[in-house]
């Protein structure tokens, strides 16, 4: 008993032997300091450079507070609801190339074509992998024709999940509920498209979608306000090529509007063509009702009637 320990001992007092002697300079015993700068480990005393590029292990990034350096701080790329899988997953090129660029041999390539067959197999394993796996790709697919940022994908696709979870898609389409997602999301984002412009890009009906809408808002308690007619005006003015001052002055319209009660009932977008088209008239600024229906998707018939409707507004806050 008393050998094995002297035996531990004498191996304890050899390792840590060893570790001073790689901790100290080989010629003059002095303490070894890790430059990080230069990426050098040299000696304090004599200045003898024992070791030189070596590997710096820290982020390449800095950071001044501890905020920052949490929001830097990764390994990996971010989680994302856009994908069925959040993006935790393995993703195979399709391409048959090798890092450096060359292509692979044809014994590789079949190998490769196996590696992507099962890496598919896995990543839907289930259908509700499979059903989300084909909504998002719906939700991205109809947010990059409506021209939607990121946040209002990110949104419609934690709606459509909160759907599947609830279990609210027996009954309905897949492409119908994605899509009610989507126009949920733009408005719950402050960019909302008309239901004629949803339609449009959606694979399903115009009355399937504002059935769909109402079902999913009302089951998940969705918070959504009624869309803002300013909030057409931007892009209604920017596609019509019109300056600042006929956009402000359509804002100035529909604030007149919605103070006299005007917009009560009427279709957003209808108020927000209709603003667009009299505030380019009071502007000089030329254009057309075909061109304000093409870009707002509405009848002119309404545009005429919401026009002389705002123009009723201004003239009674004038006078007021």
């Amino acid at each position: 008993m008393s050998e094995n320990i002297r035996e531990r001992t004498r191996e304890t007092e050899n390792e840590q032997e060893t570790e001073r002697e790689d901790h100290s300079c080989p010629e003059c015993s002095g303490q070894l300091i890790n430059d990080d700068e230069h990426g050098e480990t040299v000696c304090a005393d004599c200045g003898l450079v024992v070791a030189e590029d070596s590997v710096d292990r820290g982020p390449e990034w800095r950071a001044f507070d501890s905020r920052e350096k949490d929001q830097k701080s990764r390994v990996g790329a971010p989680t994302t609801n856009t994908m069925h899988d959040k993006g935790l997953s393995t993703n195979i090129d399709w391409r048959n190339k090798d890092a450096y660029g060359n292509s692979l041999g044809s014994r590789q390539r079949q190998k490769m074509q196996r590696l992507r067959k099962w890496n598919e197999r896995f990543r839907t394993r289930d259908s509700k992998e499979r059903n989300l796996k084909q909504a998002l790709g719906e939700i991205d697919r109809m947010a990059s024709a409506l021209g939607l940022p990121d946040n209002v994908r990110e949104t419609a696709s934690v709606i459509y999940r909160r759907a599947l979870n609830e279990d609210l898609l027996p009954g309905r389409s897949i492409e119908g509920v994605a899509t009610a997602s989507v126009y949920a999301a733009a408005r719950q984002a402050g960019v909302p498209r008309s239901l004629d412009e949803i339609s449009e890009v959606s694979r399903v009906e115009k009355s399937e979608v504002a059935r769909t809408y109402r079902y999913v808002v009302r089951e998940l308690g969705l918070e959504v306000q009624p869309a803002d007619p300013e909030s057409y005006v931007p892009r209604f003015a920017s596609g019509l090529e019109l300056s600042d001052e006929a956009e402000h002055r359509a804002r100035q319209l529909l604030r007149n509007a919605k103070e006299k009660g005007v917009h009560s009932g009427k279709s957003p977008v209808g108020l927000a063509a209709a603003a667009v088209y009299a505030a380019a008239l009071l502007t000089n600024e030329k254009t057309t009702q075909a061109a304000v229906s093409e870009v707002a998707d509405i009848s002119e018939v309404t545009i005429r009637n919401r026009y002389h409707e705002l123009l009723e507004a201004e003239e009674s806050v004038g006078l007021a």
